[in-house]
């Protein structure tokens, strides 16, 4: 049987210690299992059409390029995901999965479709990038309905960036007029999990690892933001709700972070590229090594 041949795009503005260690791990642990794989920034390759409505993507060469068995997409360039995915690359997490997963408020309605418990959220109504927010008469709704205090999240975000935490009426106006033209939400915090988390990794139908996430002066808990980690042992509850979280969002590898509620656990947000080494100093579970397993399963 012939060898698996994949690329890992990544992307090519990115090229921060951070990132160059995901693939370098990744790159790793494809080799350890026999399966070539090849890293690729997103900008050698532009998506397009043609007259035709043919699907085609040029390479940075100009030369014609042979597609790979399958590509691990750790990128959020979704119409070169998606251009991919119509000339039949099998593309791990899917565009579908990625485009869910990056936009937060997305997420909590496929979330919410499957009757998923989250925290109390409500969508900011959408206006023009560049307008100004003239009428904040929503915003009494936001505040009757949630509360105060409050998060606010921009749509689009990762590391525990782009959240606010809004104490008063006087910030949540200023916030809202900062963020005008730009996809945010307004969620009840979970007032038992300031500053605490957990995270649990899936890799298919399996939770792989977990950890606790702790911030003693934030509150949020990315390690990104200064938050300690140790290992956990999630229950059932915990597992299978993660796992319903990844599936609802239609993700093979998933970072999923649960909040703790008064009625239990309660997904926080799902991660489709969450990164690995924080999760391996923790627990010493190496999940590029499930991940590849679970390609090479899928495709042999």
């Amino acid at each position: 049987m012939a060898k698996l041949n994949g690329w890992l795009i990544y992307n090519g503005h990115l090229q921060t210690n951070k990132f160059l260690d995901y693939v370098d791990w990744m790159l790793k642990a494809a080799e350890k299992q026999g399966i070539e794989l090849a890293a690729k920034t997103n900008d050698q390759f532009i998506a397009g059409t043609t007259s035709a409505g043919y699907p085609a993507v040029y390479s940075r060469s100009g030369k014609q390029t042979e597609l790979p068995d399958f590509i691990h997409f750790a990128d959020k360039d979704l119409h070169l995901a998606r251009q991919l995915e119509r000339l039949g690359v099998h593309l791990f997490n899917s565009s579908t999965a990625i485009g869910i997963c990056d936009n937060k408020s997305l997420m909590h309605e496929k979330l919410a479709a499957k009757q998923i418990p989250v925290p109390k959220t409500m969508i900011a109504p959408l206006i023009f990038p560049g307008m100004e927010l003239i009428n904040k008469t929503y915003l009494e709704t936001v505040e009757r309905e949630i509360g105060l205090p409050l998060i606010v999240k921009e749509a689009y975000g990762s590391f525990g960036e782009q959240v606010y935490w809004v104490e008063n009426r006087h910030k949540l106006h200023e916030i809202a007029a900062r963020l005008a033209g730009r996809d945010h939400l307004y969620q009840q915090p979970a007032l038992l999990s300031v500053g605490t988390d957990i995270r649990l990794n899936v890799v298919g139908n399996e939770v792989v690892a977990a950890m606790k996430r702790t911030s003693e002066n934030d509150f949020r808990a990315n390690v990104t933001a200064g938050g300690s980690t140790q290992p956990y042992r999630p229950d059932n509850d915990e597992i299978q709700l993660a796992l319903a979280a990844a599936k609802a969002v239609q993700a093979n590898f998933a970072g999923v972070d649960l909040l703790y509620g008064e009625n239990g656990p309660m997904v926080c947000e799902v991660n489709s590229n969450p990164h690995l080494r924080s999760i391996y100093e923790c627990t010493g579970v190496d999940v590029a090594d499930y991940m590849i397993s679970f390609i090479s399963n899928k495709l042999t």
